[in-house]
């Protein structure tokens, strides 16, 4: 569910998830942005960060600063190189993702495999990955204040094509839900000065795709400014099943 906030006059545009690298240096680009919360909590801009440029070197590539404790448990218990769960390869996105825009491409995937869906709250992306390939990214709207999107690795734990919420009594279509509290994955719009209850909003037309792919099950990664490359781990071992 999408509400206002008032900032009509603020614009925040973030970094696109994909940037083309050198070689296999090439970066998910899970920037941390400076959050549209800060315009409406306390800070005077709403400004996105400068976009992280790939090292020559992936040896070189240094994590974000701010890594949550769900980044850092993913790390320390990677899978094997070769599983499902290691990125394979990026939507290659030169551009900001503008509010209600999103990317979609299939071809670099199999027709069949793991599916992972990544959020970053500072970003303010949700990326979605078949088998260790992006296939799907898109600017969302969170929650803040009283109603934070909550971070951590989640299963969908139920689908509604149709769902409309019993708490706020508003539409949620394509809704997949995370928690049992009602934070869920579903159709929202996603337009500046908007936010949601706790729940990952995302354009109409992505969340129709990504309910038509996903399965229960299935594992959704929030973090809150997480940054990786090319054959680092979607998943820790633990958290896969």
């Amino acid at each position: 569910m999408a509400v206002w906030t008032g900032l009509l006059n603020k614009r925040w545009v973030r970094m696109p998830l994909g940037m083309l690298a050198t070689g296999t240096a090439s970066l998910l680009a899970f920037h941390a942005g400076q959050d549209i919360a800060d315009a409406v909590f306390g800070k005077s801009t709403a400004e996105a960060a400068p976009m992280v440029t790939a090292a020559a070197n992936p040896a070189s590539l240094q994590a974000a600063p701010a890594i949550d404790a769900a980044t850092t448990a993913i790390a320390d218990d990677r899978p094997a190189d070769d599983s499902p769960f290691i990125v394979k390869s990026i939507l290659p996105i030169n551009e900001p993702i503008k509010f209600g825009k999103f990317y979609w491409d299939e071809s670099r995937a199999p027709a069949q495999g793991k599916l992972v869906i990544t959020v970053d709250l500072a970003a303010r992306v949700i990326s979605v990955f078949r088998d260790g390939h992006e296939i799907g990214a898109a600017a969302i709207l969170k929650g803040y204040s009283e109603k934070p999107t909550p971070t951590g690795v989640f299963p969908i734990t139920q689908k509604s094509a149709d769902h409309v919420s019993n708490i706020y009594d508003a539409p949620m279509p394509w809704m997949m839900r995370l928690t049992n509290d009602g934070v869920a994955i579903h159709g929202s719009k996603v337009q500046k000065g908007y936010a949601t209850n706790g729940c990952v909003g995302v354009p109409d037309e992505f969340a129709k795709r990504l309910f038509g792919i996903a399965r229960l099950g299935d594992k959704v990664i929030i973090t809150d400014g997480r940054t990786m490359g090319i054959g680092d781990p979607l998943l820790g071992a633990d958290d896969i099943s």
